[in-house]
């Protein structure tokens, strides 16, 4: 499943390598916190109309993220090379462990 040298035609074809490479489960749990805190502060700039917080949204979102790639996972976050891919996967990430599809614990093999 790993292939860093392959080139994705789509978010489909993407996802199942980004998965790869999230099998840890604390890396996994920063992923879905630091999405959760993103929709947070999204939320709270708009609510408060105070769109200076959006500046935290970076930070918060990959901080948590890249914690978990370079601590836990042991690899170098896919943002790097597919930026837009890694983003949309972040997303449908959180969204699946929300929903049970995935696992904060993923299945081995």
């Amino acid at each position: 499943m790993k292939n860093p040298e392959k080139q994705y035609g789509t978010l489909k074809e993407f996802y199942p390598y980004y998965l790869s490479e999230h099998q840890n489960p604390t890396s996994r749990t920063l992923h879905f916190i630091g999405t959760a805190l993103l929709f947070f502060i999204l939320g709270a700039a708009i609510y408060l109309s105070n769109y200076y917080l959006l500046i935290a949204i970076p930070f918060v979102g990959y901080g948590f993220a890249w914690v978990g790639h370079f601590f836990f996972e042991k690899n170098k976050p896919a943002t790097f090379q597919y930026p837009f891919y890694s983003l949309a996967s972040d997303f449908l990430l959180f969204f699946d462990l929300a929903t049970g599809k995935e696992r904060f614990r993923p299945r081995k093999g």
